[in-house]
């Protein structure tokens, strides 16, 4: 059995989330989703709409997920990846080279790092651009 490790924010969880998890799926048998904590997730993106809680019961609930880590560390050590017995460990294929080997460095080195295609059109950041932006016009001040 391959045990695949991804980790994520997870904030408003929309479709281009599902997508990245079910190509996710397709490179083993058993998915594991860390979710970053709060401090990990505004440090490194910015601070979540959602809870921790949220997050988590929204990644639960994705068909193609089989656990959930709370509490993920942006960057994890080989203990991470000996604890949940981690065979594979994927992103989305967004972030440049130079992130991939600051944030998976550890992975990369032990040769268990993939990549899936990032689905264009949909992010967490977009979404809440766009109600802004929304939420902005037909308001007067």
């Amino acid at each position: 059995m391959i045990r695949i490790y991804a980790d994520m924010v997870a904030d408003l969880f929309h479709y281009g989330h599902v997508e990245f998890l079910r190509k996710v799926s397709c490179l083993g048998d058993y998915v594991m989703v860390g979710i970053n904590a709060d401090d990990e997730a505004e440090a490194n993106k910015r601070k979540p709409v959602h809870s921790m809680e949220e997050r988590i019961a929204n990644v639960t609930a994705c068909q193609y997920v089989d656990e959930v880590i709370p509490n993920a560390k942006w960057i994890f050590d080989p203990t991470w990846i000996e604890k949940y017995n981690i065979d594979l460990v994927a992103h989305g294929d967004d972030y440049s080279i130079e992130k991939q080997q600051l944030i998976y460095k550890i992975p990369i080195e032990m040769g268990i790092f993939r990549t899936v295609s990032y689905t264009e059109g949909i992010s967490t950041t977009k979404i809440i651009q766009q109600r802004k932006e929304a939420s902005g016009k037909g308001s007067h001040s």
